[in-house]
């Protein structure tokens, strides 16, 4: 089983972390913290099952360009 977590980057340089298939959330305020507390989210969500193989982060960038 793989896990899939949208990330989002806060306006204010933090990350924000949702996984799409559990209630699991997370954020961090740089890309190392975010991955560390990700594995410990997973890892307290699933204490007491069988954790997943592989958890990816997919990182959501929203951009608005002006065209006038």
């Amino acid at each position: 089983m793989e896990l899939v977590f949208s990330v989002t980057q806060e306006s204010d340089g933090g990350f924000v972390a949702e996984c799409l298939s559990h209630d699991i959330f997370t954020e961090g305020d740089t890309w190392e913290e975010l991955r560390a507390n990700v594995r410990e989210a997973v890892a307290g969500y699933f204490f007491d099952q069988h954790k997943p193989a592989a958890v990816r982060l997919h990182l959501v960038r929203d951009e608005l360009l002006a065209c006038a």
